[in-house]
């Protein structure tokens, strides 16, 4: 916890500045309202993009991403550039699998983050990918140009 109250600022503080290329190629901010607040909040998260579509894995014991439930309009703060996107939760096991299956084949480096083992070729591990997606949602951020 000590450590994400320090690492947010900071990442967001560099997402924001001209050396954003320093983490912008895999990190970028999401800022969105509160649904039951209606306050604004920015976070900054990984991503992986698949043509027109930025995925992101949480945890589901995280909350943020409960306000994009239903589907939401956020800025996300992309390589430096400030944008318009509609941000939207898949949250039903099979599908996280199934999307988290998709997102490892695209990087299979990030495998190691959610313990997911890949074969000699390459592939993750169908088992590990069912079992990383019990406690992951995805989020897709649709609608933008990057």
């Amino acid at each position: 916890m000590i450590l994400t109250n320090i690492f947010n600022p900071f990442m967001i503080l560099l997402l924001r500045s001209p050396l954003h290329m320093l983490a912008s190629k895999s990190t970028l901010l999401i800022t969105f309202t509160g649904r039951k607040s209606g306050k604004s909040y920015t976070t900054p998260v990984n991503y992986v993009p698949d043509g027109d579509v930025l995925y992101i894995v949480s945890l589901r014991s995280r909350t943020w991403w409960r306000n994009l439930r239903g589907g939401a309009h956020v800025i996300v703060r992309l390589r430096g550039r400030s944008l318009e996107a509609e941000g939207d939760v898949i949250e039903d096991y099979e599908s996280v699998e199934k999307e988290l299956m998709k997102y490892l084949q695209k990087v299979p480096q990030y495998g190691r983050y959610f313990k997911v083992r890949l074969d000699p070729g390459g592939h993750p591990d169908p088992e590990d990918v069912a079992r990383a997606a019990q406690d992951r949602v995805m989020i897709r951020l649709l609608s933008f140009q990057i």
